[in-house]
């Protein structure tokens, strides 16, 4: 597992559960001598040789200086004293590794909505990679900024929260375990009604969320009307294509479309969707590394 770029967990983690198993691994360790105060040079030689394959794969620099402080440096003799001596230069003079080369593991889009496998695909999207490739794309990386679970479906919360925050991935969970979503390269700034010029946005959807196969991706037609933005009456518009937001004036008379159109002021639906079907909407704002 510490091998793969997409293992999703966070380092520290992954470090606190490799020096636990080495513990029960090594001769003379394990639950009868697991009090580092009592370890002898021999038990830390011990546990260095189980662990001498597995520390390489660690990408230390994903840890943060407090929990290096307390947590790697108290095994200090078990850490080839090479990676140990670029630790301490990137920890305290902020020096970028030489030799340790392995990059950072696949940016973290922590949802309930997809799987990891599927970050991948948005993000070589995003890069306007064709829909087969599938291979390992570490450029962006994703921070839930809204999620309609814990933030409520509101228009205001919903613009307050994404205002300001970059490029954004919106993800929606339907109970057929349908999964639509679209990508805004532009970004919220809480206009109020404005067409937005880009060439980059696009919109798709996944069977489930495990879906490699019937994935579909629309990309933008008209580039002048992109994306719509009124930060009183939406939550998101993706040119007509994939939109949330009133029905009419009243705040909880609200219409969720995909797959639709705008033709002589009129919507032309080919899929709407009651707005009780919606289980869950996260958005990630997409920052390039």
């Amino acid at each position: 597992m510490l091998k793969r770029d997409d293992f999703q967990a966070d380092e520290i983690d992954s470090w606190d559960c490799l020096i636990k198993w080495g513990i029960e691994q090594t001769p003379g360790l394990g639950s009868k001598n697991s009090d580092r105060a009592k370890w002898n040079q021999e038990n830390f030689e011990a546990l260095k040789e189980t662990l001498s394959q597995f520390i390489p794969l660690i990408r230390f620099v994903e840890i943060s200086f407090a929990d290096f402080l307390d947590k790697v440096h108290p095994y200090k003799a078990v850490i080839p004293k090479r990676i140990y001596e670029e630790l301490e230069k990137f920890y305290y003079k902020d020096t970028s590794p030489k030799t340790m080369i392995l990059p950072p593991r696949i940016s973290k889009l922590i949802s309930t909505i997809i799987k990891p496998e599927l970050t991948n695909i948005i993000a070589n999207w995003i890069d306007k990679n064709d829909s087969n490739v599938l291979s390992f794309n570490n450029r962006y990386k994703f921070n839930l900024i809204y999620l309609k679970s814990r933030d409520g479906l509101n228009i205001s919360t919903f613009n307050q929260k994404c205002n300001g925050q970059g490029p954004f991935v919106v993800l929606v969970k339907v109970q057929s375990k349908k999964i639509y979503g679209g990508y805004n390269p532009i970004g919220y700034a809480l206009r109020d009604g404005e067409w937005l010029t880009s060439s980059d946005s696009f919109t798709f959807s996944f069977e489930n969320n495990q879906d490699m196969q019937d994935m579909k991706i629309r990309r933008i037609i008209n580039p002048t009307k992109s994306i719509w933005e009124n930060c009183n009456w939406v939550f998101f518009n993706f040119g007509e294509h994939f939109y949330l937001g009133k029905q009419d004036f009243y705040e909880h008379n609200l219409e969720f479309l995909v797959d639709c159109y705008y033709k002589y002021n009129n919507f032309v639906f080919v899929t709407s969707l009651p707005i009780k079907e919606i289980e869950e909407i996260e958005v990630f704002s997409v920052l390039e590394k």
